[in-house]
């Protein structure tokens, strides 16, 4: 089995190559620059790499052709948010894979996207991010018509690895505060990117098990309360994390694009749970577990 690894300098595609290298499966990983030191690493454990991006359709079909699996992961342009760009590559992807005739497309989207989102209070109303949750739906849609022989969607979680430095979300909190807008009873569904990039290699190795599934994924519900104190506890500092509404939250440097997000959080929570992945003997990292092997050098 060959895998075509997209974005495999990134968080998921890394951990997804990574994962499939382990398991003695040849990855082909498309990168932008060979040149980087995370390209090299890849190359160093074993992996081919192509250059590319998802926006070049010929070069998503040159690295495509010859490879039975394809790692999929579909972006919006971050100059324009609003823009077609996660659709657009989400079909450049697809079309590649099916012209190389490739059996088994594993996709990740985000948790929610679909039904959740659609049916949720306050989507009617119009209250929540129609564009970014469509657009990620939309891809699914697509996956899933597309008439793979075998197809996956992964929907993770939020990621653990967005406290690693500054976040939209997070803030940064090397100064001992978290600044956040999450009210005080919200668990958040955390996810290790690591875990992400087991479904996937898990998925390619067992075709039929997981074939035209969507799979939420989670490895932990953390409020911010108890994801502070885990933080404590780790690196020995003091870490805060004081609850505030979206607003407040903004005055202290939270995106003022992030308030929609966070209550929709707030009020709808996320459809993924750590017993999903589990009930298919698929492994989970849960929060302490994840800071003690992430952040006990800080």
């Amino acid at each position: 089995m060959t895998v075509l690894v997209l974005g495999a300098t990134g968080n998921q595609g890394g951990a997804t190559a990574r994962a499939l290298l382990n398991r003695g499966v040849a990855v082909r990983a498309l990168v932008r620059d060979t040149g980087t030191d995370a390209a090299l690493a890849l190359r160093e454990r074993g992996a081919e790499l192509v250059q590319g991006d998802l926006d070049d359709l010929d070069a998503l079909r040159a690295a495509a052709e010859g490879t039975d699996g394809v790692f999929s992961i579909a972006f919006s342009d971050a100059t324009d948010p609003q823009g077609d760009a996660e659709l657009r590559r989400g079909h450049h992807v697809i079309e590649a894979a099916r012209d190389a005739g490739v059996s088994h497309l594993v996709h990740s989207s985000v948790a929610g996207a679909g039904d959740f989102h659609r049916n949720q209070p306050g989507w009617a109303e119009g209250r929540w991010d129609r564009h970014y949750w469509e657009s990620k739906a939309g891809v699914d849609e697509l996956v899933r018509a597309a008439g793979f022989p075998h197809w996956t969607i992964l929907k993770p979680a939020t990621f653990m690895e967005n406290l690693l430095g500054h976040s939209y979300m997070f803030g940064d909190w090397s100064s001992g505060t978290i600044v956040t807008g999450f009210a005080a009873d919200t668990r958040i569904a955390w996810i290790a990117v690591d875990d992400i990039g087991e479904a996937a290699a898990t998925a390619f190795t067992n075709p039929d098990k997981f074939d035209g599934m969507d799979l939420e994924l989670a490895g932990d519900l953390r409020t911010m309360t108890e994801v502070a104190t885990i933080l404590s506890e780790v690196t020995g500092r003091t870490i805060t994390a004081p609850i505030r509404t979206p607003q407040q939250a903004v005055e202290h440097g939270l995106p003022p694009f992030m308030i929609s997000f966070i209550e929709q959080i707030n009020e709808n929570g996320s459809p993924a749970r750590p017993e999903i992945p589990q009930a298919l003997g698929l492994p989970t990292t849960d929060f302490r577990t994840w800071a003690r092997r992430t952040l006990s050098s800080w």
